[in-house]
């Protein structure tokens, strides 16, 4: 999949695992990322949103 929201731009974070002696290594949060199709002005398209992207758009009633 790819590593970037087509809608909002959310793309992978860097941050530390921290153990219980805090000792600190580095690690990746990567956003949720779905293929999602529908139609646009007759037209099929299919795009890779953060979820969260598509939650709005269901919201907006876009979806």
């Amino acid at each position: 999949m790819a590593s970037k929201c087509d809608l909002t731009g959310k793309s992978k974070q860097f941050g530390n695992n921290v153990s219980y002696s805090k000792r600190r290594t580095k690690r990746v949060f990567k956003p949720n990322l779905q293929k999602k199709t529908f139609k646009m002005n007759g037209k099929k398209v299919t795009m890779n949103l953060s979820t969260d992207a598509i939650r709005t758009l269901k919201k907006k009633g876009i979806l």
